[in-house]
């Protein structure tokens, strides 16, 4: 196998590198922040559990629709700012502004009325995240053409928007301190206030210093694709026939649905039975002291998230030396040992041993998305080359609503599996055998079957590091430009 390095040409200064991960910042903030907070409508104003799961699912449902369309508007817009950066700076203002009015919640009101203006209030936000997150996502697709320098990328993007997730399940003790507020709905209300200047004031900033390398491209690249569906009538009407043009052939490549069908496997077979694990802890290693076993589980729970950062910098390096596929292999598979290693390491005479496989399975979701990223700036390239068309919004978009479509789905089915297990919370430490090895059987041997069966999907994948510098060379001299890759086998 060749093995190409990056010419000083194509790599991305470090601190563009940090500015394009203080997007991932602003993005995971926004998502661990409303996921984090919306407990306040059951605990503050007692909203009935059923409606608070309602309301916060309902408003997802759209991103069927918009995530794909955001995609489509960012791909074929022309501006003097280009196709990303006018909608990352517009909709982070909107979004940080939306999610502050959305938790200032008035008093003394119905359930009814707190059940309808959060949910009308969330689908305005979620229009103005998706402004700003889908652009961001396709913005990364195009600062570098180089193989090897997305993945350092989204190695940066991925370390950086892991942080959001440390500091979000502190949300919750800041919105019911009594030294900063009055009750946990005031609390809300000046913590949204807080996460929202944050979110405009860095948010902006890829739009204002990052700049995009294809828009050039894509601007010749839409005028030949304007021919193409120039018979199809007045212009909404050809609007409508090409977005669904672009995602049926999106949906054609072979390349980013074995993508696609890895990320849901991986992913949500670690999220459908994330919750497991704490039942395994507390009724299996420590007989049902929920106290003993959450706080065990906590340090697990910790150490996975440390173990992450360090396995973010490992494959971004792993994947420059050996390629992104077999990277993948590699961080995949040691997650599948961690899994298979909880059958042995949680053990009733042994509780520390809960913290080993923590730091393996790390290499599951810490290797996913910085690999999966930089894969699908591979594909884009491919598509083009076929295409003659740029399309990183619809190919961000779907993916990305894929991921969250998953989610929501193995969140539903995990339980529906607790409740196969048999377990029942009134009896405690008194769980039944049959339950216990059910939940640790699927607590160990679900995500484990899902990552191999992920791992097959990828073998074939074919975009290889020889093969997507090959694609380049192609690209750039079709385009007839000077910078074909200056990278050369080393």
């Amino acid at each position: 196998m060749q093995h190409y390095e990056t010419a000083p040409e194509d790599r991305i200064p470090f601190h563009q590198k940090l500015i394009y991960g203080l997007g991932a910042f602003v993005n995971n903030l926004l998502a661990a922040a409303i996921g984090g907070m919306v407990i306040v409508l059951n605990l503050g104003l007692g909203m009935n559990p059923a409606l608070v799961g309602l309301v916060s699912a309902l408003p997802r449902l759209t991103d069927a629709i918009t995530d794909p369309l955001m995609g489509y508007i960012s791909d074929n817009t022309r501006s003097r700012w280009g196709r990303r950066r006018p909608y990352i700076f517009v909709g982070a203002i909107a979004a940080g502004v939306i999610f502050a009015l959305l938790w200032q919640l008035p008093a003394d009101k119905s359930e009814t009325f707190y059940f309808w203006y959060f949910l009308a209030g969330s689908l305005i936000f979620y229009l103005a995240y998706t402004m700003f997150a889908t652009p961001w996502v396709a913005l990364g697709y195009e600062l570098t053409p180089d193989y090897h320098e997305r993945t350092r990328l989204m190695g940066v993007q991925n370390f950086i928007g892991q942080i959001p997730y440390m500091i979000a399940p502190w949300f919750l003790w800041i919105m019911q301190s009594e030294g900063l507020f009055d009750d946990m709905v005031a609390g809300a209300a000046g913590l949204s206030i807080i996460i929202a200047a944050v979110v405009i004031s860095i948010g902006v900033l890829p739009a204002i210093f990052l700049r995009e390398r294809f828009k050039d491209i894509a601007a010749t690249d839409a005028a030949e694709k304007a021919v193409v569906v120039a018979g199809a009538g007045n212009a909404i009407l050809r609007n409508i026939v090409d977005f669904f043009r672009g995602f049926a052939i999106t949906l054609r490549s072979k390349p980013f649905l074995k993508l696609c069908a890895a990320t849901f496997l991986v992913f949500n077979g670690f999220m459908m039975v994330a919750s497991f694990q704490f039942y395994v802890i507390i009724y299996y290693v420590f007989d049902g002291d929920t106290v003993r076993g959450s706080e065990f589980a906590g340090y697990a729970g910790t150490l996975q998230s440390i173990a992450t950062f360090c396995v973010i910098v490992f494959v971004a390096w792993l994947g420059t030396k050996i390629g992104k596929r077999r990277a993948f292999f590699v961080t995949t598979g040691v997650s599948m040992i961690g899994y298979a290693l909880k059958w042995f390491a949680y053990n009733p005479d042994l509780p520390w041993l809960v913290l080993l496989p923590a730091p393996l399975i790390a290499f599951g979701l810490g290797g996913l998305f910085t690999l999966m990223p930089s894969m699908i700036a591979d594909v884009v390239d491919a598509d083009e080359l076929e295409t003659h068309e740029r399309r990183e919004g619809m190919y961000g978009s779907i993916f990305w609503w894929v991921v969250k479509l998953g989610m929501a789905a193995a969140l539903a089915a995990g339980g529906f599996l607790l409740n196969a297990t048999g377990f029942d919370v009134a009896l405690a430490g008194n769980q039944g055998d049959s339950t216990i090895v059910m939940l640790r059987l699927f607590d160990a041997f679900l995500p484990f079957l899902a990552s191999a069966i992920a791992i097959w999907s990828i073998a074939s994948f074919s975009i290889t590091e020889e093969k997507a510098y090959e694609i380049r060379q192609e690209l750039e001299s079709r385009r007839g430009t000077a910078d074909a890759p200056a990278s050369a086998p080393a």
